[in-house]
């Protein structure tokens, strides 16, 4: 197979998020199958303004946050990973930690010796990992969380489950639980989990992060790639280049 002839599934929003990975696997040389597993619904809710800490866990929240109108004022602003980090500064917000690990355990295993007796603000979806909660609420801290917004599957997704079903994709890059959790249930409102699933396992399946492998795998999808940076780009890299090696001499 020719990594032209590589097609690749994507499930980011339909925003730049998605046009951005759609760029990215056609500059790879493979063929893009465009299929948001997740759509964006605003609460209206703002991060709170006494927290010590304040943690944004996606490029999602630091907008919202800034459209709510929301200061930090003395906070320390804590981000996720270098992705919500960069996102945060593009909305004139002054970023103050960035965990080394691009994860919920990672972040409280940053902050866990400083936040004893803390008040700690966790603004984010609907569907955050408990991991950051217990965590943080382990090590001492006062935790106080607010849904800036709520994922849902958006209306007619499912055509990447189709493909599968049908031996038809060659690749997929999961970026969250909730992205595995969400083909699946487009895949079962098709009639094709079964068949999706069984054409899954003939596909290169990348995740970010070890708790959507572990999804995956509990749903009997068996994962291939896993980037060490919980970074899109290093998905889609490691996909493609699975699914369609180059060779160089």
């Amino acid at each position: 197979m020719t990594t032209r002839d590589t097609t690749v599934a994507v499930f980011r929003p339909d925003d730049e998020r998605l046009r951005d990975a759609v760029e990215l696997i056609e500059s790879l040389g493979a063929t893009p199958v465009p299929d948001p597993m997740l759509e964006v619904r605003e609460t209206g809710a703002s991060p709170r303004t006494d927290a010590d800490y304040t943690i944004l866990t996606s490029k999602t929240g630091a907008e919202l946050a800034r459209e709510t109108g929301w200061e930090p004022g003395t906070t320390t602003v804590c981000a996720i990973g270098s992705a919500t980090a960069d996102a945060l500064r593009g909305e004139g917000y002054e970023v103050d930690v960035v965990p080394e690990e691009f994860t919920s355990s990672g972040l409280v295993e940053t902050l866990a010796d400083r936040v004893d007796g803390a008040r700690v603000e966790v603004a984010r979806s609907d569907h955050g990992s408990e991991v950051l909660l217990d965590g943080l609420e382990a090590a001492g801290a006062y935790v106080h969380e607010t849904v800036l917004y709520q994922l849902v599957r958006p209306e007619g997704a499912g055509e990447s489950a189709e493909l599968a079903a049908a031996g038809e994709l060659d690749a997929a890059c999961f970026t969250s639980s909730l992205t595995v959790e969400n083909f699946l249930a487009a895949a079962e409102a098709r009639g094709v989990r079964a068949e999706a699933v069984d054409g899954l396992a003939d596909a290169v399946v990348g995740v970010i992060g070890e708790p959507t492998r572990e999804t995956a795998e509990d749903e009997g999808v068996a994962v291939d790639v896993v980037p060490e940076n919980a970074e899109f780009d290093e998905l889609a890299c490691g996909v493609v280049e699975r699914a369609a090696p180059t060779y160089h001499d």
